[in-house]
């Protein structure tokens, strides 16, 4: 499979390009700076490009057969460009003839209880709600989205680290997985093996998960 993957260069990105490349995949980096994203696999083509402008990578993915898109608006310190990023590619991937994309969504709009959000929570930490908020928006525009692409949003548990791969998850819809001691967690390897799963299954299409031990 040929993977268009935005946002390579960071922290889960890097997480999912490793678990794509140890799959066998053939990788289409798509990041800002090449030099700053430090990527070197025979397995991975880096590509400098700008999400939020398709002209910059729209000929380097062409063909490809899904996408991934792990972004955010750190860099620029504008959480807003995530909802913005979301509207590009919905355009930009099915021009470029990709009609798969698997997006690494946010925990923040999950319920913990009917009508009550992770972000509502009062411990909820404030610097984390402009991109809880972000990714919100994203989700409402995929999902009032009638582009012609099978995309899957993938929220992951209140807590994604560091750690080991398992290679073992639950996944559920729009509710906040718990484990047995009522805690909501999973590693970027595992996380990364989830979204890989997705893109191999072709499952969920058009729907919001999350995925948590």
């Amino acid at each position: 499979m040929i993977i268009a993957l935005f946002g390579a260069g960071g922290h889960i990105g890097r997480g999912i390009l490793n678990e794509a490349v140890a799959r066998g995949h053939d990788v289409i980096a798509i990041v800002r700076d090449p030099a700053r994203a430090n990527i070197d696999n025979p397995k991975v083509k880096v590509v400098a490009g700008d999400v939020a402008n398709a002209a910059t990578y729209s000929k380097a993915i062409a063909g490809a057969d899904a996408a991934i898109a792990s972004l955010s608006g750190r860099r620029d310190a504008d959480a807003g460009l995530v909802p913005k990023y979301a509207a590009t590619l919905l355009e930009a991937l099915p021009a470029a003839g990709v009609k798969r994309l698997v997006w690494v969504g946010g925990a923040g709009s999950l319920e913990t209880a009917p009508g009550v959000q992770v972000a509502d929570d009062p411990n909820f930490p404030a610097a984390w709600k402009p991109e809880a908020k972000a990714q919100a928006d994203a989700l409402d525009i995929f999902r009032k989205s009638k582009a012609n692409i099978d995309w899957t949003y993938i929220s992951p548990a209140a807590l994604i680290e560091d750690g080991e791969r398992s290679g073992q998850y639950r996944i559920g819809g729009d509710q906040l997985l718990v484990d047995a001691n009522g805690k909501s967690r999973i590693t970027i390897p595992d996380y990364a093996a989830a979204v890989l799963d997705r893109l191999e299954k072709g499952d969920k299409p058009r729907q919001r998960i999350t995925v948590a031990y």
